[in-house]
């Protein structure tokens, strides 16, 4: 990719049900409509499903998607946790952050994440918990039957601040530097198989 960003929001989530099926049917096609009333350009969001074809490298592509977009909305969740990948992608975007001096008492408004609550922040690790989001609980139903019920209505007018919030982020990301942190996905341990001893 070129020297500057390509995308304006990485869409970072756990690709397991129920949060994938509920951003696919809800979330994602609000978040493109919304988010482009409250800029003055078309957005692009970076959604792994639709950015990355068949037969390209995932990993790397995922990496300089992250590398190239100025800032990242992430859908938490305890699997978003568990998930390498995801932990991978929001660690990146904390380390930019930190080479910023964001979230710190010189620039304690200035962010580059944006969470958003999916489920159970009970199981969030400490430094997430701390971390100022917008909370989704209420809405997290993953059935296209939700956008029918009355209770769309509610997540509409979420879905509008949330998009509002989220432009202002777009706008002040600071410019694009070749050398913004990527942060690789931890191994996971070998898994050592247990033999029964012979006598």
């Amino acid at each position: 990719m070129p020297g500057d960003y390509q995308y304006d929001v990485f869409l970072s989530y756990c690709r397991k049900s129920p949060v994938l099926e509920w951003v696919q049917n809800h979330f994602e096609p609000r978040l493109k409509g919304l988010l482009g009333e409250a800029l003055p350009y078309e957005p692009r969001v970076f959604v792994d499903t639709q950015e990355i074809e068949a037969g390209q490298q995932w990993p790397l592509l995922l990496q300089e998607a992250l590398k190239h977009s100025r800032c990242l909305l992430a859908i938490w969740s305890p699997s978003y946790f568990r998930s390498r990948w995801c932990t991978a992608e929001l660690e990146s975007m904390m380390a930019r952050e930190k080479l910023l001096n964001y979230r710190t008492p010189t620039l304690p408004d200035r962010r580059l994440v944006y969470p958003v609550v999916f489920a159970d922040g009970e199981h969030f690790p400490a430094h997430a918990k701390e971390m100022q989001h917008r909370d989704l609980q209420e809405w997290n139903i993953p059935d296209l039957a939700f956008a029918k019920s009355r209770k769309i209505v509610g997540f509409h007018q979420k879905m509008k601040e949330l998009t509002t919030e989220l432009a202002a982020l777009v706008q002040q990301a600071p410019p694009w530097q070749d050398d913004w942190p990527v942060e690789l996905p931890q191994a996971v341990p070998p898994v050592t198989p247990h033999l029964p001893r012979l006598p």
